[in-house]
């Protein structure tokens, strides 16, 4: 393993998890471009509101993922087919419950962001119509977990890339020609991932060396393996929910400074995310190639990954601040051209300069923990990290207002990366005391 051929497994999905914020990024920018920064705020409050939903059952990807490079390390095609039916059925059951209980969900959610009352409307047409893709979205996390664990990174690149170039084509189509406004966007989101879904099985079905037959109920419900899915996927909750908590204060508090500010801060966070997901790309190869170590018990493949990931944490952070340096005002311009937003989104946006240098190691780090499916010490560092971050959000944004509430994210970030490090020798001596082969 040397820095080329990480690459050539990162690069790949580096643009597969680009994809991933396009589907907020898109319905951003498309609506960006609409006359009232009501429009921008509302869906940024309705991508909020999916955001919790979603991002809490995140784990069905990541340890979907772990598992399965864990399986195919080891070459045992049983756990191979168990690692994607009993997530599966997990992301069903959830799905549907979500479209069930869309009532309370919308009520609550928009209860405890109180936006102005335009904002809140958008956000309700948004969201009425986007909640019918929740079993879709699910169950693509799981699917395209699996295919990244099998690593058929190619395949799970075509499924993501075909998915937002249908979203964009869609939404530029409902909303520019049919002029059917936010409900456009949400209904281009709705399709391009029922879509998504269907393109996935049938690439799960082709690609796959398996035979697939539904395992026996007695090895999917095994309580020993189902046991340790569930403490995984517990910890990797409890760490979404910590998450969740900075992004929803975060958005609560912007919302609270009126629809520019959280127009401009929506725009950011749009930013934000794709340098997340870039760094995600990382990640994900750490967590396949970790994977792969532990299964097969190669002890060199993995202190090799850990000493990539951190190395390509700071190159990639340095050439990603970098480029936001060169080329922030396009970026926000691609998002909006509304003017009073444009000039608060530059007048804040030195903020997410910042951001890829203290979250780097966070992010890339989280992959490697995950590939050895060890997530208590991720759940452990992110609430030391949330603790933090309410220190800071509690302390600096009565006096320092929406820059106050940006530094308690940066702090937030700083905190993910130092205390996700400090678990790094930990993490080593428990994979080490195993009978690794050098």
């Amino acid at each position: 393993m040397n820095h080329r051929s990480y690459l050539a497994l990162a690069i790949p999905l580096i643009i597969s998890t680009l994809t991933t914020p396009l589907l907020g990024a898109v319905d951003t920018a498309v609506v960006g471009h609409l006359p009232d920064p009501a429009y921008i705020g509302g869906v940024a409050v309705g991508n909020i509101i999916f955001n919790t939903m979603f991002w809490l059952f995140g784990f069905l990807r990541v340890s979907t993922s772990g598992f399965t490079a864990q399986a195919h390390g080891a070459n045992n095609e049983i756990q191979g087919v168990l690692a994607l039916t009993r997530p599966f059925f997990i992301a069903a059951a959830v799905g549907i419950s979500f479209i069930l209980l869309q009532g309370p969900i919308e009520h609550l959610s928009l209860a405890l962001m109180n936006p102005e009352a335009d904002v809140r409307t958008v956000a309700s047409d948004y969201f009425s119509i986007r909640i019918w893709g929740a079993p879709f979205t699910l169950l693509n996390y799981v699917i395209l977990g699996w295919l990244m664990g099998m690593s058929k990174i190619k395949v799970s690149l075509f499924i993501q890339i075909f998915m937002n170039l249908m979203n964009i084509v869609l939404a530029l189509l409902f909303v520019s020609v049919f002029a059917w406004g936010v409900p456009g966007v949400a209904t281009a989101t709705l399709i391009s991932e029922a879509t998504a879904f269907v393109i996935g099985m049938i690439f799960i079905w082709k690609v796959s060396p398996f035979q697939f037959r539904l395992p026996p109920i007695k090895e999917i419900v095994d309580s020993a393996s189902l046991g340790k899915m569930m403490t995984v996927n517990r910890d990797l909750f409890i760490r979404t929910l910590c998450l969740l908590a900075v992004f929803n204060l975060f958005t609560a508090k912007g919302a609270s400074f009126g629809t520019e500010v959280l127009a401009a801060n929506a725009v950011l966070i749009q930013i934000h995310y794709i340098m997340a997901y870039f760094f995600d790309g990382f990640a994900n190869a750490s967590s396949i190639l970790v994977g792969k170590a532990v299964g097969s018990g190669n002890q060199r493949l993995y202190k090799k990954t850990l000493m990539l990931s951190c190395q390509w944490a700071v190159l990639s952070s340095l050439f990603i601040a970098g480029t936001y340096y060169l080329f922030s005002e396009y970026f926000i311009q691609l998002f909006t051209r509304i003017p009073d937003v444009i000039n608060l989104a530059n007048t804040y946006g030195l903020w997410i300069l910042l951001f890829p240098l203290s979250a780097s190691f966070g992010i890339i780090l989280y992959g490697v923990f995950t590939g050895a499916t060890e997530a208590s010490s991720i759940r452990n560092s992110m609430i030391l990290a949330l603790m933090v971050y309410l220190i800071a959000h509690f302390t600096l944004v009565p006096n320092f207002h929406n820059h106050g509430l940006w530094l308690a994210f940066i702090v937030f970030s700083i905190g993910r990366s130092a205390f996700l490090a400090i678990f790094i020798p930990k993490l080593n001596r428990k994979l080490f005391s195993k009978a690794y082969n050098e």
